[in-house]
């Protein structure tokens, strides 16, 4: 009788994309399954349509790891626009420009970072968010034109940054806990510098010690992805 053929050993492990603008990180686990041969893939953190960078993809039983990877500081890098307001607080929103407005110093800005937007800190989600309420997703019932409030809870700032100011751009470096909105960041400063305040750019560099230098690019991504591809779990402990 002959040998049964080798099964080939089920995927197990990350994969770590650099996820493009525009597309949504729900379609990224979507392509990374299909090229793991249907393997069980989910992703740890959501990136918004119109944020870039790292999305940690797990395949096989490396789903399990999901919460933990969740628990990671981020690193994003960013772009506010003090001169307008969004109702998405991203450019994905209806989109008003605020007048009579004063340049803040970069002096006055780093100070007031320091002293309003680092360590524990309450947040209000984005009313656009997939947050529930009563079952529904906040965005559901905000394109319904529905008037809702999210209640703002504890977020954890590690640090912040302005590697540049000219006005009415602010570009931050962000290091934060787990479900920070860096749209409601951007909301929030703008707010408390009396401007406006507008994600215009989002890309996260880092979860944990997985950044952009272990990351695939989607369109270079295996077809099928093989153990060879991933990365282990001793990364993670």
């Amino acid at each position: 009788m002959s040998e049964p053929p080798d099964q080939p050993e089920p995927l197990c492990g990350l994969i770590i994309i650099d996820k493009p603008y525009r597309l949504s990180s729900t379609s990224i686990v979507r392509v990374v399954k299909r090229r793991a041969r249907g393997a069980k893939t989910g992703h740890a953190g959501t990136l918004d349509p119109l944020a870039s960078g790292v999305l940690i993809c797990c395949i096989g039983r490396a789903t399990r790891w999901v919460e933990r990877l969740m628990a990671l500081p981020k690193t994003y890098e960013c772009t506010i626009d003090l001169s307008i307001t969004s109702t998405t607080d991203d450019l994905e929103g209806v989109i008003t420009h605020v007048s009579d407005l004063v340049a803040p110093s970069r002096e006055a800005i780093e100070q007031m970072l320091a002293e309003r937007f680092s360590g524990e800190i309450l947040q209000a989600p984005p009313i656009h968010s997939a947050m529930r309420l009563g079952g529904k997703r906040a965005y559901e019932l905000a394109r319904r034109g529905r008037t809702i409030a999210l209640e703002p809870r504890p977020v954890r700032i590690d640090s912040i940054e302005v590697p540049e100011y000219e006005w009415p751009l602010l570009s931050m470096r962000v290091v934060c806990g787990r479900g920070t909105y860096i749209r409601s960041l951007a909301r929030d400063i703008g707010a408390a510098l009396g401007a406006g305040g507008c994600l215009t750019m989002l890309r996260r560099t880092a979860v944990g010690p997985f950044n952009l230098n272990r990351a695939w690019l989607l369109d270079d991504v295996p077809d099928p992805i093989e153990q060879c591809h991933l990365i282990g779990s001793v990364e993670i402990g």
